[in-house]
């Protein structure tokens, strides 16, 4: 049974994206958030997905999926607001967690596997992160359950910035194609550069 269980951070406001959400654009003909989410979910992991608070258009997108859904009240005060919410959310049975950004679109199932299969919880590491192809850190990241304190005990909207780099001597590198580690998509610029490489219109 996988013990490692996936958080997917998807409750932020879209601010830069002038009046449209990110995470509802359409992408193979789906919203992003829901085409995400089916991809974690393929890895056969417990998926959890934090949410802003209802109601809100993006609960309707994730109808029919088997995921957790975790409403996120102070979702203002950024990505540490979605963290928590998730991680508080953990089975005990999860050893591990996968932290997964919404918003990033070249991030695949067999990715997502890829730095799965890394994952020891038994072993000294306590990070597994995923790196492009020039060696620079991105997401999918693990952090190991022992972790959790830490994680918990941040605020604000880095993320688990702080906690990678207190263990970065206990971190491995996985290897992503590309800058499938790095790709987000956070403004209407970004989303018309990235379609236009994709061959969109």
């Amino acid at each position: 049974m996988n013990t490692t269980a996936i958080v997917v951070l998807a409750a932020g406001a879209s601010r830069r994206m002038q009046g449209r959400d990110k995470l509802m654009e359409d992408v193979d003909g789906m919203p992003l958030l829901r085409r995400s989410v089916m991809r974690a979910l393929a890895t056969g992991c417990k998926v959890l997905v934090a949410l802003p608070a209802t109601p809100h258009a993006r609960y309707a997108t994730l109808e029919g999926l088997d995921v957790a859904a975790i409403p996120v009240p102070d979702a203002a005060e950024g990505m540490n607001a979605s963290l928590r919410a998730g991680l508080r959310a953990l089975s005990d049975r999860a050893r591990a967690v996968m932290v997964l950004l919404a918003d990033m679109p070249d991030i695949t199932t067999d990715d997502m596997k890829t730095v799965l299969q890394a994952v020891d919880p038994e072993s000294e590491t306590r990070i597994w992160r995923a790196v492009t192809r020039t060696g620079e850190a991105g997401h999918p990241v693990v952090f190991h359950r022992e972790l959790l304190p830490e994680l918990l005990a941040l605020r604000g909207d880095q993320g688990g910035g702080a906690v990678a780099k207190a263990y970065r001597d206990r971190t491995v590198e996985i290897l992503l194609p590309d800058t499938h580690a790095r790709t987000d998509l956070d403004t209407p610029e970004a989303w018309a550069k990235w379609r236009a490489e994709q061959g969109a219109t």
